[in-house]
């Protein structure tokens, strides 16, 4: 099978090479033929658990050195980068970079000048969104919430007004809390949808309105969770928060500059010609 993996095993970049391999989010027969390639001829496998990544190989029937590299150890990236030059790196499950220490990574090896390639394959919240139901053509990933304090009320505030479809990560035993949240910045009314344990045996797509899903799952579930949450109608928007100029004066009175009362303003549900021309009225006024 010719690739950019068996030209790089005879030539070899000349300042390295870092691959970010998507795996399995359940289902280990979900791996790529070119993923299982990029591991084989890797100097090295980086990963955020030794002993998860280890049982993925040995299914896969590899043997390769595992290098460390989680949110804990990612300061010893330069290192790692130096001493395998042609280094592949993977996540607990899915994607990485998306809501987990690769994009830090990708930024060093950036910054060391290495070639990166990142290769297409699994990630949960694509097909927790489409198992949704809800509209599809717009969306905002959101990643994990912020636990507690201002900055999660903004980004819940952010999701109560904006009409695009919203996905989330969630753990198990913060679910339950996070949907009530939900439920009260939204609206009780408001359909979503939680996914759990996607690809394997028993995988479960629940949809229904916020405050139905917080009662059901109120005592927790196990498993990787994907929350989906429909975007706002005109009427939720209207009664979601004051009016955009009472928001604007609001924030502009914090002391934000032009640009952050803009991006303020757009994450609160504003479209972006409206966010700029509140913004430079108030600068002028």
């Amino acid at each position: 099978m010719a690739s950019k993996v068996a030209d790089s095993e005879q030539n070899g970049p000349e300042a390295g090479q870092l691959w970010l391999v998507p795996t399995p989010v359940g289902n280990l027969g979900d791996i790529t033929y070119r993923a299982v390639e990029v591991l084989r001829n890797a100097d090295a496998v980086a990963c955020e658990d030794t002993r998860r990544t280890g049982v993925l190989l040995q299914h896969l029937g590899l043997k390769r050195p595992l290098v460390r590299l989680d949110a804990h150890t990612m300061y010893r990236a330069p290192q790692v980068l130096e001493q395998y030059p042609r280094l592949a790196y993977v996540s607990d499950a899915g994607t990485p970079g998306i809501s987990d220490p690769g994009a830090e990574l990708l930024q060093a090896a950036l910054e060391r000048g290495l070639a990166v390639e990142v290769l297409p394959g699994a990630t949960a919240f694509v097909p927790a969104l489409v198992l949704s139901g809800l509209p599809t053509a717009r969306f905002t990933f959101e990643g994990f919430l912020p636990r507690s304090g201002r900055e999660r009320r903004e980004r819940l505030e952010a999701i109560a007004v904006r009409t695009e479809t919203s996905v989330l990560y969630e753990s198990p035993h913060r679910l339950g809390a996070t949907l009530s949240d939900l439920a009260q910045a939204c609206s009780p009314d408001r359909q979503a949808s939680v996914t759990r344990e996607l690809t394997k045996r028993y995988e479960e797509t629940r949809r229904g309105s916020l405050q139905d899903l917080a009662a059901h799952f109120a005592e927790g579930v196990r498993g990787e969770i994907v929350v989906v949450v429909a975007g706002a109608d005109r009427a939720e928007q209207a009664s979601a928060g004051p009016d955009p100029e009472t928001l604007a004066a609001e924030l502009a009175g914090q002391g934000l500059s032009t640009r952050d009362l803009r991006a303020a303003l757009m994450e609160r549900g504003l479209s972006k010609n409206d966010a700029y021309a509140l913004a430079l009225r108030l600068r002028e006024s």
